[in-house]
């Protein structure tokens, strides 16, 4: 094989297109910026993203519940967060061209990078990020309410109903993955930066002064997830915050970067927000929200956050999966080196021909493995375009039914990645197919 070539955000856009991934939302009327639709493949692979971090953060943890908290909250939830006061960007519009940009990331004293043209630039002013609408029969300031810009303060204001009905003790956490909005002043890079997105966040609740060290628990216990989706080591660093960087109310923070394919890009954070958030609670709807500890003790919980992008993270898999293998004789297959727990499709079923009981055979087989796995059934084509449409979908297992299938009960188990076959009798099929999912690693 040949030198394998790197993947561009323009292919993988086109391969997200033609394989029913992700489409333009609301595409027949020319689309809307910052929002897309995941189609049949890509809601599958969204899925399975959510549910391999749930089962990392409260399956394999005996201290962390679930939530799911409302969009909509009470306003007086976001002058508590300091949403209202802190949540904005620096705004600048090209008089020209009437461009938009963030000011904190062109340079005012250039020329505007649409038109050209000098000293066109308004003066920068604060863009709040939250949608704001109204609930209710009336429009007033007192209908007010806000589509959540983050998940988080759901899992604070529910901090005290957590503890008084679930068996939890510190150090304990709340995870929840749902819809998050942010009216932001530019959107770019597909489904990297979105004005609707989803977010995988749980906060972990620690007795003050164990914050260092649950800080740096978490820091490694998340970057060791991404080893187990398979992304591949040399993609994935730390980014500490500088001074600078520190949200409002962050005592220290890390990011974990993806070299996307438009560079390094933040991907999750792993935040130490102190006693900030169950303090402002407590302090704005005048509820106790101390924890009383086995030692009699009382104290407002520091907590410990760790929060991904779940469409982030889904174009990071994408990207990480992406390649364009050169074969020998100049043939170039796309595949998609998905983690089998995560490809959309994980078996497909293809009889080498619709003659002669082979397709029956082949639809008894794959109605067997629909009972664990995702199948699709494909019996139209020569069996080696079949392969190829398979890799560029990211099935990890192709199994062949031919007229040997008849004669001895085995059928072919082709493998993306090294595209290897072996013979597999059809009553041990999903045994073999569970052992490799298990023991998958990226070749």
């Amino acid at each position: 094989m040949a030198e394998n070539r790197e993947v561009s955000m323009e292919k993988l856009v086109s391969l997200c297109k033609r394989r029913g991934f992700v489409y333009q939302s609301s595409e027949i009327y020319g689309g809307l910026s910052g929002a897309w639709d995941y189609g049949p493949l890509g809601v599958e692979l969204k899925n399975r993203v959510k549910d391999y971090w749930w089962r990392e953060m409260t399956q394999l943890h005996d201290n962390i519940v679930g939530l799911d908290a409302a969009i909509m909250m009470h306003p007086r939830v976001w002058e508590a967060s300091g949403h209202i006061d802190n949540f904005s960007d620096p705004l600048v519009d090209c008089k020209q061209c009437k461009s938009r940009f963030r000011a904190d990331q062109i340079n005012l004293e250039a020329p505007c990078p649409v038109c050209g043209n000098s000293g066109t630039f308004t003066e920068p002013r604060d863009f709040n990020l939250m949608f704001a609408t109204h609930i209710g029969p009336v429009k007033d300031d007192s209908s007010i309410v806000y589509l959540r810009p983050e998940t988080a303060q759901g899992i604070f204001v529910n901090f005290r109903n957590v503890v008084q009905t679930s068996r939890v003790k510190i150090p304990f956490g709340i995870a929840q993955v749902g819809k998050a909005f942010r009216n932001e002043v530019t959107t770019k890079n597909f489904i990297f930066r979105t004005c609707e997105f989803e977010q995988m966040e749980m906060q972990f609740f620690v007795k003050p002064g164990e914050d260092d060290k649950w800080f740096e628990f978490w820091k490694n216990e998340r970057i060791s997830y991404y080893d187990k989706l398979g992304i591949r080591k040399e993609k994935l660093r730390f980014h500490r915050h500088g001074e600078n960087e520190l949200a409002h109310y962050a005592k220290d923070a890390f990011d974990i970067e993806y070299e996307f394919p438009m560079g390094w890009q933040e991907l999750e954070g792993i935040h130490s927000r102190t006693d900030f958030d169950l303090s402002r609670h407590a302090e704005y709807s005048g509820k106790d929200l101390t924890y009383l500890d086995d030692d009699k003790s009382r104290y407002i919980p520091y907590v410990i956050e760790t929060s991904a992008g779940l469409t982030r993270s889904v174009l990071m898999v994408l990207s990480d999966a992406y390649e364009e293998e050169e074969l020998e004789g100049g043939d170039v297959r796309t595949v998609l080196h998905f983690h089998p727990s995560l490809a959309p499709v994980t078996v497909a079923v293809l009889p080498l021909v619709k003659k002669d009981g082979i397709a029956e055979i082949a639809q008894g087989v794959a109605s067997d493995l629909r009972e664990e796995f995702a199948v699709f059934y494909d019996q139209s084509g020569a069996i080696g375009r079949r392969y190829r449409r398979m890799d560029e979908i990211g099935t990890p297992f192709c199994v062949t039914i031919d007229y040997d299938t008849k004669e001895d009960k085995t059928v072919t188990l082709r493998f993306r990645d090294s595209m290897e076959q072996v013979r597999v009798p059809i009553d041990e099929l999903t045994s073999r197919i569970r052992v490799e999912i298990k023991n998958y690693r990226r070749v």
